[in-house]
């Protein structure tokens, strides 16, 4: 495939907007750089609505453009091609790909699968949703190398070729529905990793989630299974056979448990050996942002998860934990059912602290479940909660929301979080 000559618009200047224009006008490409917002870059246009009636060859949303934004809608009912720079990097991506999506954990499984294929010294790189750009990938790719690969559902959307030798969905819980309005469009780009494979191919799926169990009928790969029921006294079950002890797994929770499952699968069809996994699981390291330990003072835990910008990684987050919780939830809404977070903050927290634009909204769906302090900003947040607490209680973010309210990103709300923390002088 050649894209010399052709005209080029990549829209969303981010990561993956500036991988892609930057790929295509290594192909010979004449690309159009545009953004929402003004960017200091040689042929950029500011992106407006009848920016998409010009006679492109090809346009090139990033994950964070919506999919049904108008001009794009006229571009595609006049023949011109749109896709994502997932299924850009298609053609040009060497070597077998593992696709990891789903709600929750794809992020720890994907970093956990490089872990393991590193430690067994399996040639791999990581990239997708979790640092570089599939496309970036594309140049540095070689035939006898696995790509590990995180994949949104955003970066799903516009699959259609793109090809997963193994795909695994962890879960699919209510999640992004700004975005896809109904869980059936967000399950359905979810399924497109699964839509190309082969019969040659791998599925790993969970057996507990129904949004899972139906992609099986999708895909012609042969499946493997994985679910709570794996785990049995204490123990770890894979492919049939016992892992691990749970107890031995650093990362906490029974949900990184089932992480592990998925990342044993997918290492034994890489040719890992069993030792090989159990060794590299026990060395394994808290991806930063995903219930990592950030410190104890005055015998006060703090817990960073960031990352848990959805109310079913809200929910894990708090399964990981006993009572005596200072649980910060918050920032910008997605669309969310908060009410099904009363149970379990009734039964582990002795407070919940809102901050952000969901505030409102949060406090109408946990009234009478736990006490609620509207603390508005994260400072204010960890400050108050630090006050009340006693030894032996853990403060933990996790947000069950978006970060783009009051931060940049997830990572930018994370580090603010720690670098709270570590002002805190301690309790007299």
């Amino acid at each position: 495939m050649s894209f010399a000559g052709a005209k080029a618009l990549v829209l969303g200047m981010e990561k993956s907007g500036h991988a892609a224009a930057e790929f295509l006008s290594g192909q010979g490409a004449a690309v159009t750089p545009s953004d929402l917002k003004p960017q200091n870059l040689p042929g950029f246009r500011l992106q407006t609505d009848n920016l998409f009636d010009e006679p492109w060859d090809l346009i090139v949303p990033s994950p964070g453009v919506p999919l049904d934004l108008q001009g794009l809608q006229r571009a595609r009912s006049r023949g011109i091609r749109v896709i994502g720079e997932v299924e850009l990097a298609a053609p040009f991506l060497k070597g077998p790909i593992i696709g990891i999506t789903g709600s929750n954990g794809k992020t720890t499984t994907t970093s956990l699968v490089g872990h393991i294929l590193d430690l067994a010294y399996v040639p791999n790189q990581v990239g997708g949703n979790i640092g570089k750009p599939v496309i970036s990938l594309t140049g540095t790719s070689r035939d006898n190398q696995w790509n590990v690969l995180e994949l949104s559902s955003f970066q799903l959307e516009t699959v259609s070729t793109f090809h997963a030798r193994v795909a695994v969905c962890l879960n699919v819980t209510q999640n992004h529905l700004d975005r896809h309005y109904t869980m059936e469009q967000y399950a359905a780009a979810k399924a497109n990793l699964f839509r190309t494979q082969s019969k040659d191919d791998f599925a790993i799926l969970d057996t507990d989630n129904e949004w899972c169990r139906s992609f099986a009928g999708f895909t012609p790969a042969m499946k493997n299974w994985f679910g709570a029921g794996d785990i049995r006294e204490g123990q770890i079950w894979v492919d049939g056979e016992v892992l691990m002890p749970m107890a031995d797994v650093p990362v906490p929770g029974a949900h990184n448990a089932e992480n592990v499952m998925a990342a044993a699968s997918v290492a034994l069809i890489a040719g890992v050996s069993r030792d090989r996994i159990v060794d590299a699981v026990r060395t394994f390291k808290a991806v930063e942002h995903r219930l990592e330990f950030v410190t104890e003072k005055s015998g006060v835990r703090f817990f960073n998860d960031s990352k848990a910008t959805s109310v079913d990684a809200a929910i894990k987050a708090l399964d990981s934990f006993g009572h005596g919780l200072w649980v910060i939830l918050g920032g910008k809404d997605k669309g969310s059912d908060y009410t099904v977070l009363r149970d379990r903050l009734h039964a582990r927290a002795k407070a919940a602290l809102l901050i952000g634009a969901a505030a409102e909204k949060i406090a109408s769906h946990l009234e009478g479940a736990v006490p609620l302090i509207q603390a508005g900003t994260l400072e204010t947040a960890v400050v108050t909660a630090y006050a009340q607490a006693e030894p032996g209680d853990t403060i933990l973010l996790a947000p069950a929301c978006a970060s783009y309210d009051q931060f940049q990103s997830f990572e930018h709300r994370g580090r603010e979080f720690k670098e709270i923390v570590r002002r805190l002088q301690p309790n007299s």
